[in-house]
């Protein structure tokens, strides 16, 4: 029998594989089984490499499903993000994202729908790998900042009460256009903090990155 498998990565002791989780139930998503990384960097292993994500490689059979957050959970870079999604595909596993709901898979014959769906594979694997390398550029940037900050005398605002996992599914749910309550629920924030978010998301990482996250 088909199966639904998520498939979660979290590279840091915030994030958890319980928001991803949550995300994809609210995004309408039936799971079967959840198969998990934790603290597993997304730009330096390989799915292969990862305990969980080797495992896909053992479990998924054709007519089988495989959601993940983001394509950028599937490898650590562009060429690992293609070469998995495009072995999946050949052993007929369906590959849906939560974000912007995109199917991937083979069942196509046709030319000219392979290779809008090879371009779109390619496209949003660049765009993962883009977004890894500005991760990485605006953590740097944060640790200085951070360390600027910590300098006698500086004063670096409130504490947020929200993690960068509590941020980026703020974010992402605000894009899928989720309403401010539903927003909450999943977090454990208040409405008043994602307001504040939805309101000026750049002062939020702003403030983050004072304190060092």
């Amino acid at each position: 029998m088909a199966q639904t498998i998520l498939y979660c990565r979290v590279s840091t002791s915030e994030q958890t594989a319980a928001h991803q989780e949550t995300q994809a139930r609210q995004a309408g998503f039936k799971i079967d089984q959840v198969l998990s990384d934790q603290g597993v960097s997304g730009v330096t292993v390989p799915l292969a490499d990862r305990p969980q994500g080797r495992r896909l490689f053992d479990i998924l059979r054709s007519g089988d499903t495989l959601v993940v957050r983001w394509v950028d959970r599937l490898g650590r870079n562009y060429s690992d993000v293609t070469d998995n999604i495009r072995e999946f595909i050949r052993r007929g596993v369906i590959i849906r994202t939560v974000i912007n709901n995109l199917t991937f898979d083979g069942a196509t014959e046709q030319p000219m729908e392979m290779a809008i769906r090879d371009a779109m594979v390619c496209f949003m694997a660049a765009m993962a790998q883009a977004q890894a390398e500005a991760i990485k550029e605006a953590q740097r940037a944060g640790i200085d900042h951070a360390r600027e900050a910590d300098r006698p005398g500086v004063y670096k605002g409130r504490k947020p009460s929200y993690s960068r996992t509590d941020l980026e599914t703020v974010l992402a749910m605000l894009e899928k256009q989720a309403g401010t309550s539903e927003i909450a629920k999943v977090t454990n924030l208040t409405r008043q903090t994602v307001l504040r978010i939805k309101a000026d998301p750049r002062g939020a990482d702003d403030a983050l990155k004072a304190w060092g996250q």
